[in-house]
């Protein structure tokens, strides 16, 4: 490999930028190519929560590379809101498990307590602790602006050298002697290695390199609550959802007088077309959101919907991102993509690891993650897989 390889990362969202940042800063000639512009696609959809309170061991390991990141580049400039991240749990199991992640995250240097059920008001006084057991805390998480996150790394990356190309579509791949040369809408790149970080487009890009990518691009809905009067506190992210079990619902502090509200669950059997999809929130949707949040926090000032949206959680079928080759035969083609509803609080990870497969062939950097390559027993696909996925959140439950 040349000592200063060129990279071309196709996708500028938050795992495209941050694999671009992190190439650049090893020393690699880097352009991004965005058919749109940055954080044109999920990534600028996103309520941009960053949060450790998950009760898998590996989960925990990438937020402690990912956090890394955050901090360093929060210490640089980048907003980042630490309004607390709540985690509910409807059993005694769940309780058992939050316990668990207390003690890794201590290990893991974050901060996390567990809080029984007549303690949760102590945090959100109007949250109602009907049919819950207690939750776990995690004060120093919070959340950012995914548009803001984009545009931080992107000036970054510019200011060491790297280059982003927006309105610039791949259209065609021609493979060349040690490298690869891209058809663009503004003519032709010449690259030694290319990063797959399209987001929902990753699948079509793949295709374009003769590679099959399962990656699916599943619907979700946010919308902004408003309130009056504003709250007299910080209302922190809460989320009730633990290993697949719990309404899916969350809401937090947006800004003064208003909270966002989604539902991180979804029951889609078929892949939205990311080019044709419906990115305004359905008003059957606002009345389901609106009936969980009225169950959960019921006494909410003078709530009242406000505008909505739609974005896509690109995931894959075990809910794990996929970062490597989906070809070992092919080590100038690096996959970074599938991150789901996670993928803006996972991009400095995964553009940690996509780097460290392109130029030093494996994650030299975070040992372990060898686990989230797009091999052939992870990368299948999402039709018709219900068994495949209920057996997959047995063995690694994410704590979703």
């Amino acid at each position: 490999m040349k000592a200063s390889p060129h990279v071309a990362v196709v996708g500028a969202g938050t795992l495209g930028l941050c694999s671009a940042l992190n190439l650049a800063e090893q020393g690699a000639r880097v352009t991004v190519i965005e058919a749109q512009s940055v954080a044109a696609g999920s990534s600028g959809r996103s309520v941009g929560v960053v949060g450790t309170q998950f009760t898998d061991a590996f989960d925990i390991l990438l937020r402690v590379h990912a956090l890394r990141h955050f901090r360093h580049w929060e210490n640089h400039g980048l907003g980042f809101h630490h309004i607390g991240y709540l985690r509910l749990a409807r059993t005694a199991e769940q309780m058992r498990l939050f316990a668990q992640s207390v003690d890794m995250q201590t290990q893991a240097g974050f901060r996390s307590r567990l809080y029984d059920r007549d303690e949760l008001k102590d945090l959100v006084p109007h949250l109602s602790p009907e049919g819950l057991e207690g939750g776990i805390f995690g004060p120093d998480n919070g959340f950012l602006d995914p548009y803001e996150m984009c545009n931080f790394i992107a000036e970054k990356l510019r200011s060491i050298g790297g280059e982003i190309r927006q309105l610039c579509k791949l259209l065609g791949v021609k493979r060349r002697s040690g490298g690869f040369a891209l058809e663009t809408e503004k003519g032709v790149i010449d690259c030694d290695i290319v990063v797959n970080a399209a987001g929902a487009w990753a699948p079509a890009i793949a295709e374009l390199f003769g590679q099959s990518l399962h990656v699916f691009g599943e619907r979700h809905e946010a919308v902004v609550i408003h309130l009056d009067p504003p709250l007299a506190y910080t209302m922190p992210m809460v989320m009730d959802l633990v290993n697949g079990e719990g309404t899916g619902l969350n809401f937090r502090h947006d800004r003064q007088g208003e909270l966002i509200a989604e539902i991180h669950k979804a029951s889609a059997t078929r892949p939205e077309d990311p080019d044709h999809y419906n990115d305004q929130c359905e008003d059957a949707s606002k009345v389901h959101l609106a009936e969980l949040l009225l169950e959960r926090v019921p006494d909410l000032p003078g709530a009242r919907l406000g505008r909505g949206w739609a974005g896509l959680y690109p995931v894959t079928a075990d809910h794990l991102p996929f970062v490597g080759l989906v070809d070992p035969a092919e080590p100038g083609l690096v996959t970074a993509a599938g991150a789901g509803g996670y993928g803006v609080q996972l991009a400095p990870v995964i553009g940690q690891i996509a780097a460290d497969w392109a130029l030093h062939g494996s994650p030299v950097s975070a040992p372990g993650t060898e686990r989230l390559s797009p091999t052939p027993d992870r990368n299948v696909s999402h039709i018709g897989h219900g068994e495949k996925l209920a057996e997959a959140e047995m063995l690694h439950p994410q704590g979703k």
